[in-house]
């Protein structure tokens, strides 16, 4: 239904009254960027004026940002990490928030291992809910007709547990799915999916993935457009479907469901979707037993308009192999958000992934920006903390937040550049995650953290006289699921009793035993990570590395080893001295439990 134009729009006409509304309250918002902004840190403050955190700081309750900025610090999760603990232990007390701490976020981020611990309260489903609704108004500017077919959406949710104190720490999107927000939100035309609820909440990560593919594949014509929240998690979907298709072709030809499949709710609900169709089942085996597996999504779902991933930050290495087995489908990316805060949409995001930029609506939290500079530059003074409406074109910059829930000046990590302005409300390029060197899904490895791990398993080479020469490593994402690939150049200093392949596969478990939590998870729980691999090279190795990069330019004064190598004629050199290839012969420890 089109809507008059008294009710139309800058960004465009919108689709339907309800969309009018919201893209009018999306204009109201950017144009008033630093007046909301404004309101924004006044309502913050007000409302947690007496929370035993802000009390140390003598605010005495002002509420302008001068002595907010002249009085609260900027800080890291490990400076409130003692305040979350005691939160986390039972302690009711008005610490962060006044408002009741209601459960913790678990972040993709890790301190000391460990996800961190985000804290949250009921107010906030409420943003994050508003956020959500102005995702549509604006897909349904750019692609028409979205009402007249469904969503393939592959949503889980993930591993919860409860802190000491009782709180449930999860990640924000299982808190997401879990909510009446989602379980009970109202029927809405333009935003049906093929996968019922009780799919997408059964816990178990195969007996989902395996109802929503079978749904998708019953619903094949209605699908208009597939998606999953990371471009890693939607190739894992597609991954699924190639080792799965006979046993669901199976299940659509006889009307009944597989056995593995013993959820209750999940069977009760498939007893009222499944029907038998030897006409679909045989084009499914038809499709899905070609060796050729370019543009299956359109093939199997002929109707598709976009895929709706994340395919900016670490995901953007996912781009070729998504256009694979789309056929070069647009790729949507439309909100940035993360377990700390939600922060913008993408106000055309039908863009190209290279070119995706991010509004930050200002109704959010109070936002703030440190100006980023380049490796090696140094400020002589601490430098001075921007406002949302006062960043500059094209400068990049650390996004700082403070909450309605208890985070006050908080570093995100995130790493930002200017792109443009809709109104007064700046547009943001997501550049990178600070200090993140290996990503498959949502783990973040840092350099520290490898270095840790390569010692922990070189310790396994001691009893051979072996040590580790050299190291570099890279994110292997052509295997579905991706994994980590580590180069390793050894001393052997007696070949007689040189390390044999059991040793090194147990090498590639010890490195594993060693990374994070959030990466640990991913192995075992969300089999969104591969067995981790070492690729011994040749002796010298390294040494031509050092050669390839003086020759393009470097400096062999200031040469260092990269620890992440993302350059096809660096890769193709390591890989041509390879000398045997090692992988990870178990799964890491695990468990939902945090370990203190």
């Amino acid at each position: 239904m089109a809507v008059d134009n008294a009710l139309s729009s800058p960004l465009g006409p919108p689709a339907c009254e309800k969309d009018a509304k919201a893209l009018q309250f999306i204009e109201e918002m950017t144009r008033n960027t630093d007046s909301v902004q404004e309101d924004v840190l006044a309502k913050i403050l007000t409302q947690n004026a007496e929370v035993e955190y802000l009390k140390r700081f003598d605010l005495d309750g002002a509420t302008d940002r001068e002595t907010f900025k002249s009085k609260i610090p900027m800080i890291r999760y490990e400076d409130l990490q003692p305040e979350i603990q005691r939160i986390a232990n039972g302690d009711r007390s008005s610490i962060l928030s006044t408002h009741p701490i209601s459960e913790f976020l678990t972040s993709s981020g890790t301190s000391a291992g460990e996800r961190k611990l985000m804290p949250t309260i009921k107010q906030e489903l409420d943003r994050r809910q508003l956020l959500y609704s102005l995702l549509m108004p604006v897909m349904n500017l750019y692609v028409p007709g979205l009402d007249k077919g469904k969503g393939l959406y592959f949503l889980f949710v993930k591993s919860e547990t409860r802190t000491p104190g009782g709180l449930f720490a999860r990640p924000v999107l299982t808190s997401y799915y879990k909510s009446d927000h989602f379980k009970t939100r109202p029927y809405d035309p333009y935003n049906v999916y093929t996968s019922p609820n009780e799919a997408i909440l059964c816990a178990d990560s195969f007996q989902s993935m395996y109802t929503q593919m079978l749904c998708g594949l019953l619903e094949r014509e209605q699908v208009l457009r597939v998606g999953a929240v990371f471009a890693s998690g939607l190739l894992r979907a597609i991954r699924f479907l190639q080792l799965h298709w006979r046993e669901l072709s199976d299940d659509i030809e006889s009307g009944m469901l597989n056995q593995e499949i013993t959820d209750p709710s999940v069977k009760d609900c498939m007893v009222k979707i499944l029907k038998p169709d030897p006409d679909l089942a045989e084009f499914v085996r038809m499709e899905c037993s070609k060796e050729n597996w370019e543009g299956i999504v359109t093939r199997i779902w002929p109707n598709t308009k976009y895929l709706d991933v994340i395919v900016t930050g670490a995901m953007a290495q996912y781009i070729p192999t998504l256009d694979y087995y789309s056929g070069g489908l647009p790729l949507a990316c439309t909100m940035y958000a993360s377990s700390e805060c939600y922060f913008g949409l993408n106000l055309n995001p039908m863009s190209k992934p290279s070119e995706v930029c991010y509004t930050i609506m200002p109704n959010m939290a109070y936002f703030e920006f440190l100006p980023h500079e380049p490796a090696g530059f140094t400020h002589d003074s601490t430098p001075k903390l921007v406002d949302l409406a006062d960043v500059e074109l094209g400068k990049e910059y650390e996004l700082v937040i403070t909450t309605f829930a208890g985070l006050y000046r908080y570093r995100v990590g995130d790493i930002l550049r200017v792109t443009g302005f809709h109104n007064s409300a700046p547009q943001f390029h997501f550049v990178r995650r600070k200090n993140v060197l290996l990503s498959i899904d949502s783990d973040k490895t840092d350099e520290a953290e490898l270095q840790k791990a390569v010692e922990n398993a070189s310790q396994l080479l001691r009893e051979f006289n072996t040590s580790v020469v050299e190291y570099t490593s890279y994110a292997d994402t052509k295997t579905i699921p991706g994994h980590y690939v580590i180069y390793w150049e050894l001393l052997v200093k007696d070949s007689a009793n040189s390390p044999r392949d059991k040793v090194l596969n147990q090498c590639c478990l010890a490195m594993e035993e060693c990374l994070n939590s959030v990466y640990r998870q991913g192995r075992v729980a969300d089999h969104s990570i591969g067995p981790l691999e070492i690729r011994v090279v040749k002796n010298g190795t390294f040494e031509e590395l050092m050669d390839y990069a003086i020759s393009r330019g470097a400096s062999i004064n200031q040469y260092k080893v990269p620890r992440c190598v993302n350059f096809n004629p660096i890769m193709e050199l390591l890989d041509s001295r390879v000398v045997s290839k090692h992988f990870s012969p178990a799964l890491p420890y695990w468990t939902p439990e945090r370990r203190r």
